[in-house]
C-alpha cells in the first residue's frame, strides 16, 4: 500500500469571483485511486463565505483527479462543494447546475498578468515601459525578462503530467502579459481543466514571490491591453451540418440575448469590452470573418467549410468562470432549430 497526498480543491463562495481553495488528505491506496475511491471530505464553511459559523459544515464531493507532478504520490482531486448531507449542491456550486453537452467542443484562451510587489512583471516601480508592440510573442530579456518562460513552461509540464489538455502558451500584447489555451471535450471538462490550470499556476507561482493578477483590465483606463479567455465553441451540429441559414439564425439568438451573457463573462467587462484594444464594445453585438474587433470572431475556416466548425466568442474575461461561461453558450445555441428539428 502506498500513501497517496490527495489535494482536494474547490472555488469558495466569494462573489463575483470565487478564489480555489485546497487541503491534503493523505489517505493509503494499492494504486493511484480512481475518482470512485475518493471519500466526501468536509470543511469549514464560515472560513469561505460558504456557511455560518454556528453550522459551519459543507462537503467535497470529487468530481475529477488528475496526478499531481509537483508531488510525491501526489493526486488532485477537482471537488464540488454541497451541502451538509453530501447530495444537495451549495448554492455557490455552478458546476452542479452548467448545461453540459457531451458533444460540444471549449476551446478556452486563459490571459493573465504576472505581477511583482502590485505592478506587472517588468514594469519599472513608477510609470511604464515602452508601448506595446515587442511584447506579443515576444523573445529576449527586454520583451519577457528573466523569469516569466520558466514559469510558463513549468506550468505546461505540471498541466501535461495532470492530464490536462493544455494546447499552447504565448506571450502577451501588453508586458508582463501571458496566455495558455485549455481545449476539453463537454463543458464540465472543458471547465474542470481550466479551473485545475488555474490553480496549478497560482500554486507554482508562490515559490517565485509572483502573484498572477486574472482582472481583466488591471491598469485601467490606459494604452494597455485587458486580459480575456477567449471562448471558442462548437456542438456537433455545427461541426458536422451547420450551413449559412443555421448560422445567421445563431448569430441572431447571441445577439438577442446579449446581456445574458455578459451578466456571466467575468465582472467589470465594461472596462475591457471598449472597442479599443480587440475588443468590441460590451452593449453591441457583433460579429465578423477574422475581426478581432467583434464579438464573435468568425474563423476563415468556418466560411471556407460551409458555415461549419467553430466560433470564437471574445467577450468572456480572464476572470470568468468557465462553468458559466460554456452554460450560457450552450443555453444560446439550444434556442435556435436545427434542420432536423425544423423537419419535425
Amino acid at each position: 500500500m502506498t500513501k497517496y497526498k490527495l489535494e482536494y480543491i474547490w472555488l469558495d463562495g466569494y462573489t463575483p469571483v470565487p478564489n480555489l481553495r485546497g487541503k491534503t488528505q493523505i489517505k493509503e491506496y494499492a494504486s493511484f485511486p480512481s475518482l470512485e475511491e475518493l471519500p466526501l471530505w468536509g470543511f469549514d464553511g464560515s472560513s469561505t463565505m460558504q456557511a455560518e459559523g454556528h453550522s459551519s459544515d459543507c462537503v467535497l464531493k470529487p468530481v475529477a483527479v488528475y496526478p499531481d507532478g509537483a508531488r510525491t504520490n501526489g493526486v488532485l482531486v477537482m471537488c464540488e462543494v454541497m451541502m451538509p448531507d453530501g447530495v444537495t449542491p451549495h448554492a455557490s456550486n455552478k458546476r452542479a447546475t452548467i448545461l453540459d453537452d457531451p458533444g460540444a467542443w471549449f476551446g478556452f484562451e486563459q490571459e493573465y498578468f504576472f505581477y511583482k510587489n502590485s505592478r506587472p512583471l517588468g514594469f519599472p516601480d513608477y510609470g511604464y515601459p515602452p508601448p506595446q508592440g515587442p511584447y506579443y510573442t515576444g523573445v529576449g530579456f527586454a520583451n519577457v525578462g528573466d523569469v516569466a518562460r520558466e514559469i510558463v513552461e513549468k506550468h505546461l509540464d505540471l498541466c501535461l503530467y495532470a492530464g490536462i489538455n493544455h494546447e499552447g502558451i504565448n506571450a502577451e500584447v501588453a508586458k508582463g502579459q501571458w496566455e495558455f489555451q485549455i481545449f476539453g471535450k463537454g463543458s464540465r471538462k472543458a471547465a474542470d481543466e481550466m479551473w485545475m490550470a488555474r490553480y496549478l499556476m497560482l500554486r507554482l507561482t508562490e515559490k517565485y514571490g509572483i502573484d498572477i493578477e486574472f482582472h481583466c483590465k488591471p491598469l485601467g483606463d490606459t494604452d494597455w491591453n485587458g486580459s480575456g479567455m477567449h471562448a471558442n465553441f462548437s456542438t456537433a451540429y455545427m461541426r458536422e451540418v451547420g450551413g449559412k441559414e443555421y448560422f445567421e439564425a445563431l448569430m441572431k439568438e447571441f445577439e438577442k440575448n446579449l446581456h445574458d451573457h455578459i451578466a456571466v463573462y467575468g465582472p467589470d467587462n465594461d472596462k475591457r469590452l471598449t472597442g479599443k484594444h480587440e475588443t468590441a464594445p460590451w452593449n453591441k453585438f457583433s460579429y465578423g470573418v477574422a475581426d478581432r474587433g467583434a464579438s464573435i470572431r468568425v474563423p476563415h475556416s468556418f466560411i471556407k467549410n460551409g458555415y461549419k466548425g467553430y466560433l470564437e466568442d471574445r467577450r468572456p474575461n480572464s476572470q470568468g468562470d468557465p462553468y458559466q461561461i460554456a452554460s450560457q453558450i450552450l443555453k444560446t445555441i439550444s434556442a435556435v432549430p436545427t434542420a432536423a428539428a425544423k423537419a419535425a
